[in-house]
């Protein structure tokens, strides 16, 4: 990574200093590091075109269309610092230290609307509440898309600091620098989803083993049940069916199940604990990081799953493990199966639904 000196600050967003170019006496031993920047921006690039790839949803969803432009930024971002590096300085047109401490700014803007917006999808995708068309979904994220980009950007224009500075350190280093940010808002979320998911695994801690094992057979019983009923329609037809108060009413002994709330935590944990993980050793050891870099469709998608897992733990209540939810990368339905008890020889009714099984099919990254 490139280096960043962290530096204190009484703003809202957390700033530090990112290193552009080093020299000793008479430019002895010169270090110029925007090919580092080039390098950390094109990998960010290919892991959120990655994500982009296996974390697929619908098109017309908001998190599809601004993960897009999300990855057109990063795209943008690759080209203009590689293009800045091939440029000699006399022709550079734009420095350097403004395209960092620009698109550093516009990102630590972004993480709470998005994250407002987010919510406020999942709650019209799952209430249904305007009956949109496709078409009139697809502009309406659109629009609220540009809108959130066109307001972050404006709003970093006013803020922004462009200037290189000259550092002296010790032993007579000289060093080029520039202030960018870091967005406290990942890091706080990050944190406090960290700390809870921990916390909360404490009172049931020689239960997980258990319950995972469970949970992992129920995930190779309906495996099989879906690969039979793609194979033999006919055959998983004739299967009993189980209605929606089955689910309901089924029930098995309560100090052997987890409860439902710890159950959708299994279930997040599962899939995002290595992330939240990485994510706080950064934090722990001081490894500061831009917005540019933290603010990715990794971190994205762990705040969608964390949204529509809250939805989903409200709705099931009354509706039982196939909520009208936007498609999730975690399958919440087989965790509230867990929670419930539900005997592997019922599941064939989650087969038997593909639509509302697609809408919470775990993707295996």
């Amino acid at each position: 990574m490139a280096p960043l000196l962290p530096v204190s600050s009484e703003n809202y967003h957390v700033k530090m200093l990112a290193i552009i170019e080093q020299w000793e006496g008479d430019y002895r031993c010169h270090t110029n590091n925007t090919g580092q920047y080039v390098l950390l921006t094109f990998f960010k690039t290919c892991l959120d075109a990655t994500t982009l790839w296996l974390c697929f949803h619908k098109k017309r969803s908001f998190i599809s269309v601004f993960s897009f432009s999300l990855l057109l930024f990063d795209s943008l971002l690759a080209f203009f610092l590689a293009t800045r590096w091939y440029i000699r300085d006399e022709q550079a047109f734009v420095p350097i230290c403004f395209i960092l401490a620009y698109a550093s700014a516009t990102c630590a803007l972004l993480p709470l609307p998005v994250m407002v917006l987010l919510l406020w999808d999942c709650i019209l995708e799952s209430a249904n509440i305007l009956h949109c068309s496709p078409r009139w979904k697809c502009l309406r994220n659109v629009l609220s898309t540009c809108g959130v980009w066109l307001i972050a950007i404006m709003l970093a224009s006013l803020s922004v600091s462009a200037d290189l500075m000259e550092v002296e350190m010790s032993g007579g280093m000289k060093t080029l620098v520039c202030e960018v940010q870091e967005s406290t808002t990942i890091t706080y979320s990050i944190l406090v989803v960290f700390i809870a998911v921990v916390l909360s695994t404490i009172p049931f801690w020689s239960k997980i083993p258990k319950w995972m094992t469970e949970a992992d057979r129920l995930w190779e019983v309906r495996d099989k049940l879906q690969e039979n009923h793609r194979s033999n329609p006919l055959l998983m037809s004739s299967l009993p069916k189980h209605t929606e108060e089955d689910f309901m009413k089924e029930s098995t002994k309560p100090t052997l199940l987890p409860p439902l709330w710890f159950s959708l935590i299994l279930g997040f944990a599962t899939f995002w604990m290595p992330y939240l993980l990485v994510s706080v050793a950064c934090l722990t050891f001081d490894e500061g990081v831009p917005a540019y870099i933290t603010f990715n469709l990794i971190w994205l998608e762990c705040m969608n799953s964390l949204l529509v897992g809250v939805m989903f733990w409200v709705k099931s209540k009354t509706h039982g493990p196939y909520s009208d939810l936007p498609k999730n990368v975690c399958s919440w339905n087989i965790y509230w199966h867990l929670s419930r008890g539900t005997p592997p020889q019922q599941l064939p009714e989650a087969v038997r639904n593909p639509v509302k099984v697609n809408r919470s099919t775990l993707l295996c990254v």
